[in-house]
């Protein structure tokens, strides 16, 4: 008699053990992956923004020294 009760429950049960692992999991794991993907080219452009950045000082200061030196030939 118990079993008859619980053959609904296990049933929906293996539906929804089968819909996590042929739809939700692989499906998470694609999210996963386009997330990782996504973090890793950030973060290496991070460190292409912060060389950038010290570059453009660098060449701002170069500039300025140059409009004064121009500015002094004039």
């Amino acid at each position: 008699m118990m079993d008859k009760k619980l053959k609904p429950v296990n049933d929906r049960l293996k539906k929804i053990e089968l819909t996590q692992e042929n739809d939700i999991l692989p499906r998470l794991q694609n999210i996963e992956s386009c997330y990782s993907s996504t973090f890793n080219r950030y973060q290496s452009g991070v460190e292409q923004i912060d060389a950038m950045q010290a570059d453009i000082e660098v060449m701002k200061k170069v500039i300025q020294e140059h409009s004064i030196k121009l500015q002094n030939i004039s």
